[in-house]
């Protein structure tokens, strides 16, 4: 089982994933961590899509997407979460893990990559301050566990 949670900086995608990974043991990958599967990052990206292949109808894996030119490389048969929030709430977030500062052209960076993923495909939807993270869990455990079973019959 493949789930793949993709959005922008500062949206909510790692504690989903953590509480994810808490529920159904599922490994768990951020970004580019596939680039330590090799030396040189084509081997590790190759090595990298054949593991995200298997997992759609073997073991679990959950892929943390934060750059819009990765999704090319999610294969089909995946559970796919769109995790989002409003502008200002990522500017608040970001500048939190910059100490309470968020540079002008960190802003303006925040800025342009605003809604970048909103016009992917998704399975679930969830939006930082609406979303009822501990619903929406339940609802993607709901969703592996029947594909599971439809996978076994």
């Amino acid at each position: 089982m493949l789930i793949a949670i993709f959005g922008e900086s500062c949206v909510g995608k790692s504690t989903l994933s953590e509480r994810l990974k808490a529920r159904l043991g599922f490994e768990v990958y951020t970004g580019k961590d596939y680039k330590r599967l090799a030396r040189s990052e084509g081997e590790a990206q190759k090595l990298f899509c054949q593991r995200l292949l298997d997992s759609v109808d073997g073991d679990g894996l959950i892929w943390v997407i934060s750059e819009r030119e990765d999704m090319p490389l999610l294969p089909e048969g995946a559970v796919r979460v769109l995790m989002t929030a409003d502008l200002e709430t990522i500017k608040a977030r970001f500048a939190e893990r910059m100490h309470g500062q968020l540079p002008p052209p960190v802003a303006m960076m925040l800025e342009r990559k605003h809604g970048s993923f909103d016009s992917e495909p998704h399975m679930f939807f969830a939006k930082a301050g609406e979303t009822d993270m501990d619903l929406l869990v339940e609802e993607i455990c709901a969703c592996t566990k029947q594909q599971e079973k439809s996978r076994n019959t």
